[in-house]
This record gives C-alpha cells, sequence and structure tokens, in this order.
C-alpha cells in the first residue's frame, strides 16, 4: 500500500492503472475510519482490482469552524485499517493541495441539497459536490462508494454524477451499526459515555417510526410525530430534524404508500448525529416477510434481497407500469445502490 499526497501524483497514478486495463475503486473519507468504512472498502474490492481511499478533512463542506477544528484525525490507526483491509492507495492531499491560493470554483446541486441537511447547513452540499469533483478528478476511479447512512448525500452525488456525464458508477453501501443499533460514525468517538447511552434515542425512534408505518398508520405527522416523542424523551437528546422524504427526489409525501425515507438529525450534547429508516407500509412489509420466509438474507438492516424489493415496488408505482421489467433486463438485482437517477 502506498500513501499518494498530490492530486498530480495520485492521477498519474490513475492513469498507468487505467492502461493496465484495471478497474478503480474510491472510498472517499474524512479520516477516523470505523467497521462502516471497512464495510465500504470491502464493497470496493469486490468490484474492483484496485482500491483508493481518501482521507480529506475538507474544510469548505463545514457550516461551523469549531466542528472542523474538533473533527477527530487519526491518519496513523487509519493507514493501518486500510492496509489491514487490503487498500491498494491511501489519497491523503493538504488542503493547499486541493484548494492552492486564488481557488475560486465551486460545484453545486440544486433541488436535492435544499432539503433536510440542506436546511440547517448552509453551502455545506455545495462543499461536498465540489471536494467530490476533485477526488474524482485525481482519482479517475470507475466507481466510487458512499454509505447509505448519509442518504442525501448519496442522492446529491448520483445526481452530479449523472448530469456531468463523470461515467462512473455509485455505489452505495448498506448502514452499519453497533449492537444497540447506533449507526456507526466518526462522530461518535467524540461523545461522552453519557451522551453515548442518551445516543440509543436515534435508533428508537426510528425503530419506533418503523414500526407504526408497518402497521399501517400512512400519515407522514404522526409517524414524525412518533419518532420525536422517542428523541424528546432523552433530556440529552435536541432535535434538529426528522422529516418523511421520497426516497430518491427526497420531496415531501402526502401519505405512506410505497417505501419512504425518514431522515432525522439529532444533537447530543455537543455531537451531531444523523441517521435513516426506510420505512415500508404494512402492504411492503407482508411482502417482505414472505420474501424472508423463502431465505432472503438479513443484513444490519434488513433483508437486501427484500428491501431491493421494496425500493423497486415504490419506482414501479411512481414510474407506471414496465418500469420494474424494464430495470430487470438492464441491471443486475443483486445489491441496491440507493437513490437512482430518473
Amino acid at each position: 500500500m502506498q500513501t499518494i499526497l498530490e492530486p498530480r501524483t495520485m492521477q498519474a497514478w490513475a492513469d498507468a492503472t487505467r492502461a493496465r486495463g484495471e478497474r478503480i475503486a474510491l472510498v472517499p473519507t474524512m479520516g477516523a475510519l470505523h467497521e462502516g468504512h471497512v464495510a465500504l472498502i470491502a464493497e470496493a474490492r469486490r468490484r474492483a482490482k484496485r482500491v483508493v481511499v481518501s482521507i480529506f478533512v475538507n474544510p469548505i463542506q463545514f457550516d461551523r469552524r469549531g466542528d472542523f477544528e474538533r473533527y477527530p484525525r487519526t491518519l496513523e490507526d487509519d493507514a493501518a485499517r486500510c492496509a489491514a483491509a487490503g487498500v491498494d492507495v491511501i489519497f491523503a492531499p493538504s488542503p493547499r493541495a486541493m484548494y492552492p491560493e486564488g481557488f475560486q470554483t465551486a460545484v453545486e446541486v440544486a433541488a436535492l441539497t435544499v432539503p433536510l441537511c440542506g436546511k440547517t447547513r448552509p453551502g455545506h452540499f455545495r462543499g461536498v459536490t465540489t471536494v467530490v469533483t476533485k477526488l474524482f478528478h485525481a482519482v479517475r476511479p470507475h466507481l466510487a462508494v458512499f454509505g447509505e447512512k448519509d442518504w442525501q448525500q448519496l442522492a446529491v452525488v448520483r445526481r452530479m454524477a449523472a448530469d456531468l456525464d463523470f461515467g462512473i458508477e455509485i455505489v452505495g453501501v448498506s448502514t452499519v451499526r453497533e449492537a444497540d443499533g447506533l449507526a456507526l460514525s466518526s462522530r461518535n468517538r467524540r461523545l461522552s459515555a453519557e451522551d453515548r447511552e442518551a445516543a440509543r434515542c436515534v435508533p428508537r425512534a426510528l425503530d419506533a417510526a418503523a414500526e407504526m408505518a408497518a402497521t399501517g398508520e400512512t400519515r407522514p405527522a404522526m409517524i414524525v410525530g412518533r419518532a420525536k416523542m422517542e428523541i424528546a424523551a432523552c433530556p440529552r437528546a435536541r432535535l434538529e430534524y426528522a422529516e418523511v422524504r421520497d426516497p430518491e427526489t427526497l420531496e415531501e409525501v402526502d401519505e405512506v404508500t410505497a417505501p419512504v425515507l425518514l431522515g432525522v438529525a439529532v444533537w447530543v450534547g455537543e455531537v451531531r448525529l444523523i441517521d435513516n429508516r426506510l420505512l415500508a407500509p404494512a402492504e411492503a412489509e407482508r411482502e417482505s416477510a414472505r420474501l424472508a420466509q423463502g431465505g432472503a438474507a438479513r443484513a444490519p438492516d434488513g433483508p437486501p434481497k427484500t428491501r431491493e424489493a421494496e425500493r423497486e415496488s415504490a419506482r414501479a408505482g411512481r414510474r407506471g407500469p414496465g418500469a420494474s421489467e424494464a430495470r430487470s433486463a438492464a441491471e443486475p438485482r443483486e445489491h441496491w445502490t440507493g437513490p437512482r437517477d430518473r
């Protein structure tokens, strides 16, 4: 494994690797790696001959200077974890290398960046799409792997890659969770012992909302209200948002008649945690149970085959008859890769 610090050196490596006919997968990170990142690396390794992990704490995506300064930086430990996972290259540029003097260009996606995190973090997604664009140009990957915990980010990057004709496959990987359901995050290490215990209210809120949808509740306000109750019951937690959205467009929904996304952002102490859950209405849950009895393998967030069936049902319902069959003929079905382009 080698570490590359400069974009031009990274481009030279990528050009030579492509010339040998080898596929490159990029896993963009800000470091402080955990088992969730290892799952992303494993998926990248499954899909490509060479894996590059970028480690860069991107200053232009932070809306609070203090948050940027406190973000954990553990490059030595990250390098050891990458080596153990079979990574070929760590790309760890400095801020000066990424944003040299005089830098004044930004890349921005419109509608998808407005709701959820976009409402409370001005400029955040502009910073994300700008840095991801620069990473794509430096690493020149065939595919890039992102976690579904950052669902909105995944949707935004997928939209950008399609709109700007990058020719890069964007792959999403299911959220990896602790035994108590808390989503793995680099920010978790900043939680005190008391706050770590309090953070369990986040997965409890998602579970409670999912149960309501699965047992027949179709009103988004009622489902969100149930999630808010769980957060409000924890005095150390402060809700930033809890919203039900279309999982692809991130538009508001009036009724839960197909799988929808519940996204939440919660402050626990001084740490901001985000998470989400795909909520399946009662009919979809019954179909899920039927498929699960047929032997579908389970994953941390539910049975992959079942989740794909639920999402495909939702897409078919929105796009009209024949959409499911058309996609089946055109794409492999073994792995859901997050929100898709229309």
